[in-house]
């Protein structure tokens, strides 16, 4: 039996769920409001967990092609205090895939393939319950129709609305992003620095944390405690009036971790915005959310892996209940499933929404020891 599905979202989540249901013969409509893959920066790199993201990618089949773009020297840390001194410098064995880091433009890439994509179709609501399935509203006027939809639109979500009123609150941490190209010819002190994966400085109520990704590209963010509109007087587009900013919030800070600072080109503000750590919703019979539309959480690695996985495991799920329905048609055999796995993500994601949102108050901390002791607590040996 062939449902028609749409997935609402190009991110992980989405990619996943239809990659997977792709590889089990069943299509998937792609709906993202980006014109095209590129039409953005794609952000960091992640670090997909066992278990978790490679499962995901294991799922879609897509083993031997993440661990030739992966980098498992990508999963190194070294943890500085304000002063320059390194505090703790963990870096993985040569063997060590426990976590390794993979780019967000080529995991992108790599799970788009044959997928068919609708680019520049934005969706503005989502309405179950028509006669002929659920509608789908875009931008543009248009609509269409479908017999389940998956919302994978991340934080602001139009899907949401759909099955649940509650909306993303503001964490109280502001999260300010640049970027170093070709670090290692141009920034060779800081690409020492930075090292093969990421370095990270604690403060009182502030953070800064530097990335590596391929290419000599390092990602830089600035945390730190503040309102959300602490930004109002500036003008976003003025980076040397944001870069004037935020060294005034990290003054007595040392100038070689300042330095990260003084070297973005143009700077982004993400506050950082969550989910009640325990997000459920009545069920709706053909809608249902994955990752950040379901369960935004503080961006501490475990968001993208629990997006993959739930994008994976929903479509295993699917497939099985088409299997299901061609064998012995029956009413509900896909709302059921959805049901199930609808119960199953929220006790998952309540756990790592509870970690995550613990992990952001040490990471951002009046006491900046509690950063260190969390490293130590989650670090293997």
């Amino acid at each position: 039996m062939r449902f028609r599905i749409a997935v609402v979202g190009g991110g992980p989540a989405g990619l996943a769920f239809a990659r997977v249901l792709h590889r089990h013969g069943h299509p998937v409509t792609v709906l993202e409001r980006d014109p095209a893959p590129d039409a953005r920066p794609p952000g960091g790199a992640l670090d997909l967990h066992e278990g978790l993201g490679q499962l995901a990618l294991e799922k879609a089949g897509l083993t031997a092609e993440f661990r030739s773009l992966s980098r498992p020297e990508g999963q190194a840390m070294r943890i500085l205090d304000t002063a320059g001194t390194v505090l703790r410098d963990w870096r993985p064995r040569p063997d060590d895939r426990a976590n390794p880091e993979i780019d967000r433009g080529q995991l992108r890439d790599l799970l788009l393939g044959p997928l068919d994509v609708r680019w520049g179709r934005a969706v503005t609501r989502v309405v179950p319950g028509a006669r002929d399935g659920v509608r789908v509203h875009f931008a543009d006027g248009r609509q269409d129709t479908f017999d389940f939809v998956v919302g994978a639109d991340g934080a602001r979500s139009r899907v949401r609305p759909a099955v649940s009123p509650v909306t993303p609150h503001y964490t109280g941490v502001m999260s300010v992003e640049t970027s170093l190209d070709d670090v290692d010819t141009r920034h060779p002190d800081l690409a020492r620095l930075v090292g093969h994966g990421s370095v990270a400085v604690y403060g009182v109520n502030r953070a800064l944390v530097a990335q590596r990704n391929s290419g000599g590209h390092v990602k830089v963010y600035a945390q730190f405690r503040a309102p959300l509109d602490w930004h109002a007087d500036l003008d976003p587009a003025d980076a040397e009036a944001v870069r004037s900013s935020l060294l005034a919030l990290y003054d007595g800070w040392d100038a070689s971790v300042l330095d990260l600072l003084r070297h973005g080109p143009a700077f982004t503000h993400r506050p950082l915005y969550v989910l009640p750590v325990s997000h459920t919703w009545t069920h709706v019979p053909g809608v249902t959310l994955l990752g950040d539309a379901a369960h935004l959480m503080p961006p501490l690695g475990a968001g993208a892996n629990l997006a993959l996985l739930e994008g994976a495991e929903l479509a295993e799920s699917i497939a099985a209940a088409a299997t299901a329905a061609a064998t012995a048609p029956g009413p509900g055999t896909l709302d059921e499933v959805v049901r199930v796995f609808e119960e199953q993500m929220w006790v998952r994601a309540s756990r790592w929404a509870k970690i995550t949102t613990a992990g952001l108050e040490r990471l951002v901390s009046p006491d900046p020891t509690e950063a260190l002791a969390l490293f130590d607590e989650v670090q293997p040996s």
